[in-house]
């Protein structure tokens, strides 16, 4: 069964918000993420409900079914590839991609993606660190933790980030830190938790704390 653009656009942001579809979601939190009215919400909760896709009741929570779950694995399989597709082959930065493969992810052929999957050599993250879906909705966890948990003198490498928005990512590229970087913790500063770390070219950097809770760091 195919989907309509707004359609795939509430699947996948119900699916996100329900901490991968392990939790229910409100209408609010929904209307929110969308920029739209809690009425339009609940009146889509009802087509998706219809049609198998969520388990929808007024005034409860909304959480995906099976098939709904299967469904938003595929569109964030397609976007995830399609990210890497850009970086890898038409040499975008990585700050550059999102909104791009938001408009290819709506792309419904199955062979198509497929075949840029194989094209890509099957991979298993994005250019953001994150996993891809594979054709079953199967995916390759890493061992990972935030920056700002590890301690003075712990060291690992970035494996992902936890905000993808342009300006952060422009903000890791000023710095020098991408996906691969090695990065050892100096110090902490008590102030303000903000962290010296050291890079493996010998740079020593001071970033906040809101930086670090934004970077994934290899377990």
């Amino acid at each position: 069964m195919s989907h309509s653009y707004t359609e795939e656009n509430y699947i996948k942001a119900i699916y996100k918000l329900s901490a991968n579809g392990a939790q229910e979601v409100n209408t609010n939190a929904i209307a929110e993420v969308l920029e739209t009215k809690a009425a339009s919400v609940t009146d889509m909760l009802r087509k998706l409900s219809a049609k198998d896709i969520v388990n929808y009741k007024k005034y409860k929570g909304v959480s995906l079914t099976p098939q709904g779950e299967h469904v938003a694995l595929q569109i964030i399989r397609k976007h995830r590839l399609w990210e890497t597709f850009l970086v890898e082959k038409l040499k975008f930065n990585w700050d550059e991609v999102h909104e791009v493969a938001e408009e290819l992810e709506h792309i419904s052929s199955t062979l198509l993606t497929n075949r840029l999957d194989e094209f890509l050599g099957y991979p298993k993250f994005d250019p953001h660190g994150d996993p891809i879906p594979s054709e079953t909705g199967e995916m390759k966890q890493k061992k990972q933790r935030l920056l700002s948990e590890m301690e003075v003198n712990e060291a690992g490498v970035v494996v992902g980030v936890n905000d993808s928005q342009p300006l952060f990512l422009q903000y890791l590229d000023k710095m020098g830190i991408s996906l691969g970087s090695s990065i050892k913790v100096i110090d902490r500063i008590p102030y303000d938790n903000s962290l010296e770390i050291h890079l493996e070219d010998n740079k020593s950097l001071l970033i906040s704390s809101e930086v670090s809770r934004n970077l994934f760091i290899s377990a």
